[in-house]
């Protein structure tokens, strides 16, 4: 089939290599434009422009598809369908018609739950012991398309966004070629409307969301530390420095406790318990600014003056 990409982050790559894989001409490659990113403020590429320059692919990166010369190049590809993933741009309501079969989404969540931007990160935070992928034919609203076929995935106790999105990733890829599989024999992409009244939504995540709050409970800060892993990464100021202190991993562990929440009722070599609204919060690995994540264990020796028992963060 002539397919037109759109992509940009990691999580798209395997769904444009099966695309190779199994065949399919891809007409063209949309990703966005490069960015500086890092300390150094070092433009790079996307992981999908890397793909797609390895194998010699057009590539496209408009700042946004509202142009009607970008619209008229898109038009020109004749394609049969477009295969969105990830992309990170709004697709305008007059591109959703161009290709043959219109534009279809491969979503991380079995929608209509989590539509938006981090459905990973939210089924973690909710503490979902299931999500997936779905296919979703695109319209003009925000993940509200038909959904044409879908996969669940379950969600362990240790998942991280990180290790979930690997596998949603693959999952994706492997969803989206069948559904392709049915297009060719069937020339028709036959969907089932979402439930509205179903619907939850999952925005735009910013470095202020992975603020650790000890007023909530213990297992909501430790789903935090796993739904912001590995960004933003949860982190919570320490008032005796002034630094904000990163969590990469942590335990909850149930308990009754009285004192205030935020206190610190263990300064161990082997664990800091926080005090929190229910229960105990205990960081494992931690990072202060400008130095390499470790191990509580590791850190005490060096920071140990900064955490005293029966203070307050």
């Amino acid at each position: 089939m002539k397919i037109i990409f759109a992509g940009t982050p990691a999580f798209s790559v395997p769904t444009l290599e099966a695309l190779l894989g199994a065949g399919h001409s891809i007409k063209l490659v949309l990703t966005q434009p490069d960015r500086p990113t890092g300390r150094g403020q070092k433009v790079q590429f996307s992981p999908v422009k890397s793909l797609a320059l390895k194998h010699g692919l057009p590539i496209l990166q408009p700042s946004s598809l509202k142009s009607p010369d970008i619209q008229a190049l898109l038009k020109q590809q004749q394609a049969d369908v477009m295969v969105v993933i990830a992309y990170g741009l709004l697709l305008p309501e007059a591109v959703l018609t161009l290709p043959l079969h219109g534009c279809i989404n491969v979503h991380a969540s079995l929608l209509p739950r989590w539509r938006g931007a981090a459905p990973i990160s939210y089924a973690i935070l909710a503490g979902d012991q299931e999500t997936g992928v779905t296919i979703m034919k695109m319209d003009k609203g925000l993940d509200t398309g038909d959904m044409i076929l879908t996969r669940s995935c379950p969600i362990s106790p240790e998942d991280t966004s990180g290790t979930l999105q690997n596998r949603l990733a693959h999952l994706g890829a492997e969803v989206l070629i069948k559904t392709l599989e049915n297009l060719q024999e069937k020339s028709s992409l036959p969907g089932v409307a979402q439930d509205p009244t179903k619907a939850t939504h999952a925005s735009k995540i910013t470095k202020e969301d992975a603020r650790l709050q000890w007023t909530q409970t213990a297992a909501q800060l430790e789903r935090k530390v796993r739904a912001f892993n590995p960004w933003p990464i949860a982190h919570f100021p320490l008032i005796a420095s002034g630094e904000s202190v990163r969590v990469w991993q942590a335990r909850a562990l149930p308990a009754t406790v009285s004192s205030q929440p935020g206190t610190l009722l263990e300064v161990t070599p082997k664990h800091l318990y926080i005090a929190c609204a229910e229960g105990i919060f205990s960081p494992e690995i931690v990072q202060f600014p400008g130095k390499t994540a470790l191990p509580w264990s590791v850190v005490f020796n060096a920071r140990r003056h900064l955490f005293v028992e029966g203070t307050c963060l």
